[in-house]
This record gives structure tokens, sequence and C-alpha cells, in this order.
């Protein structure tokens, strides 16, 4: 029987994917459920399943753009499996050339170039043209005069151009490759975020020897309690987040049509790098998560993410966005906005740096945090305010995220 197989539906208002590569070859024997292709729709990349096992006779190419329905291999459930796997193509006879004797070909008398004759002139500029070339920061040694024994004259001067530099037979190859569909649909998105929004960054700094002092007190103990789970910076800066955000409901909203929509609940999306690119997986209601809870969620994401396992659903959602650029070692940046959310925290790489504190001047461990946000639904005093309330919470998170008990907030 011959099996066809059709693109499956990857989630809700997905149309059309893209085979970004066949994991298998025209006529090579499948077993079922054997992943056979991965599939690029506009929110990730999926992997398709042979749904029999049989030989496997590919219908479109790399590259294709394919409905959701449409047939895209068959599979012939009757054949057996060859011995020892796959049976490799016949290849045809190939018939030898006779050879064919080379006609002589008279060989054309070579005409020496004859140098052109040099001086002691020769490269040497007149007045008025070396003060050209002067202005032009041109040697005139590079310059082929055309006086009188090589002399470099006013109008070589005044033609002459600065080199750009000769090749010097390295490599100067390009290449040209297509950009895969979720690609391609971050680049609309970044795109219509910044020509759709209004909007705008504020910046602040944040002392990060609080957080240090618990995470060095603490974080042997919490990772020998939860099974070998660090204790990372992203569970302070969500829990900070989540209660800024609830301090000021307006950056937890956003704008539909003509009207704002706004949540009661803090669906955290945490920008992640993949092996295809940027990835957003959501971590649901963090404000009712633990700081355990939140290093193991994000934890399986990131895990997710880097194995290419990502679904539409771990990345649909989300009502703000925080970004670690200080990661990949960024000092300071102005995130975009993930839409349709209204805004995106944006952390940085944290450097020491003298500061002043109670008049005197002390060396602390900083980090530069930027919040972008659309000013159409959040103005200026919910901006400034929701940061602040950030920074509040990681310079004491004590007592502001831990309600003054450490160890029963890392569940020690």
């Amino acid at each position: 029987m011959i099996l066809e197989m059709k693109v499956p539906s990857p989630g809700e208002s997905i149309t059309e994917v893209e085979i970004a590569t066949w994991l298998v070859k025209d006529g090579d024997y499948v077993e079922k459920d054997q992943a056979i292709a991965e599939v690029d729709s506009d929110k990730a990349t999926l992997e398709l399943p042979a749904e029999a096992s049989g030989i496997i006779t590919l219908k479109a190419e790399e590259g294709d753009a394919v409905k959701v329905g449409q047939v895209v291999c068959l599979i012939d459930t009757d054949a057996a499996k060859p011995a020892g796997g796959a049976a490799p193509a016949a290849e045809a006879p190939k018939a030898e050339a006779a050879p064919v004797a080379a006609a002589p070909v008279a060989a054309a008398p070579v005409k020496e170039a004859t140098p052109a004759p040099t001086s002691y002139a020769t490269g040497t500029a007149s007045p008025a043209a070396k003060k050209i070339l002067d202005e032009k920061n041109i040697n005139p040694a590079e310059v082929v005069g055309t006086g009188k024994d090589g002399r470099v004259t006013k109008e070589d001067a005044v033609n002459a151009t600065a080199s750009m530099g000769t090749p010097t037979g390295g490599n100067r190859g390009s290449q040209r490759t297509k950009l895969s569909m979720l690609r391609r649909k971050v680049a609309e998105r970044l795109v219509a975020a910044k020509n759709e929004t209004a909007m705008l960054t504020t910046f602040n700094e944040v002392n990060m020897t609080p957080i240090n002092l618990i995470r060095n007190e603490y974080k042997d103990a919490f990772k020998a309690k939860h099974g070998g789970l660090g204790l990372g910076y992203m569970s302070f800066f969500t829990k900070a987040v989540t209660r800024a955000l609830q301090l000021y409901p307006d950056v937890n909203s956003m704008i539909d049509g003509d009207q704002k929509v706004s949540f009661d609940f803090c669906d955290i999306s945490v920008a992640v790098s993949g092996p295809k690119g940027l990835m957003v997986p959501v971590v649901r209601n963090a404000e009712n998560l633990t700081f355990r809870g939140i290093e193991a969620e994000i934890k399986r994401l990131a895990i997710r993410a880097r194995e290419g396992q990502i679904t539409v659903d771990d990345m649909t959602g989300g009502t703000f966005t925080i970004s670690n650029g200080g990661v990949f070692g960024s000092m300071l940046s102005t995130p975009i906005i993930n839409p349709p959310q209204s805004g995106i925290l944006g952390m940085h790489n944290i450097i020491e740096r003298p500061i002043a504190v109670n008049g005197k001047v002390e060396i602390h461990p900083m980090m530069y945090v930027a919040l972008s946000y659309d000013h159409r639904i959040i103005d200026g005093r919910e901006s400034v305010g929701f940061l602040v309330a950030v920074k509040e919470g990681l310079e004491n998170p004590g007592e502001l995220l831990m309600n003054n008990d450490p160890k029963r907030a890392l569940e020690l």
C-alpha cells in the first residue's frame, strides 16, 4: 500500500510550513516514527516523523513552502526492509571515451613587453602637483606620471585617486542562503514592532552585591537540595519583574485595536538562543512560582530550545519579556518589544565599577537595565516607576523578594 504523508498542522493559525531539511534520501527505507524531515513554521522548527515503515519517495524539495495538508512524501508500506539498511541505487555503467589524438598547434611567437623607460625624474611631482597630492594624502610614487621622463604633472595629480587596496589572492568568495521561515517571521515582527509602536527606552542601573551575597551563601545548598539545579540571576529578575508588574499593571497590558487588554497573571517570555535563532518560550504564571520553580522551568525551556524541541504552544502568549544580552557580553542595549506585548526588560553584563555609597567611593558589581515600552499604553510615570521597582527588588531581595526569609524562599 502507498501511504501519502501530508503536512500536519503545527498549531492554530499556521497554514504553511517550509521544508528545512530532509533527514532521509529518496528511496531510503524508513521506520515508523523515525524523523524524516525538519519543517519550519513562522513560530518554530519541528520534526516530521514517518507515519509507517517502508520505502520513501520524496515529493517536495528542501526550501519548498508547502500548505498544511499537502502531500510531501509517499511511503510504500509493502516494501521489504533491505538487509543491512536501505538499498543503494544502482549506478549506470560508465562508457569509456575513446582517446582522441590532439591536433598539433603551431606555437605563436611570444612578444616580450618593453619596459617603460625610467629615470631619476620618474615619480617626481611638480610643486603644484605635490600640493594637490598632499591634500589628497596620496604618495607621488603611487601616481603614474605623464610628463617628461615620467614626471607627475598637475593634471596627473588632479586625476589621481587614493588606492583602495589591491586583492592579494586571498579568499573573496561569498554565498547566498535563503532565510528560514522562522527567521523571516522574526524579521517581519521586529520591523513591525519598530513601525507600529511608539517605542521608547528608559535605563537604570542595579547594584548586584545583595544578590551575589545571597547566591554565594546559599547556591551550594540550593544545588544539593534541588537535584543539581543552579541558583541563577534569572529567578531573581523574574521575581522582581512579577512584583513590579503587580505594582504597575499598565506594563502588563497590551493594545487590541482601540481597546486595552490587562492581565491579572504574569506569563513571562524569556528570550533564549537556539540553533535556529532566537526563541522566546513562556514561563506561565511566574508570579506563583518559587525560585526553584522558576529556575527549573527556565532550564527545561532552554534545553528544549537548544535541542530544537520547542513547540508553538511553548511560545504562545506571554505578557512581558525578559532578554539577557549580558550572557553575550552586551553592556547596554535598547531591546525591541515582542508584540503584542507592551514591554521588555533588557539585562546586561555585570561589571565592577566605582559608585558612591554613603558619601564614599566603593567598588561594586553593577548592571545596566533597560526597559523598552509602548508609549501608546504606558506613560513615563508607569515606565520609570516600574523600572525603579525592579531595581528596588534586586537591590533588596531579602526583604522584597524573599519576605526576610531566604532559606524558606529557596526551600532549603
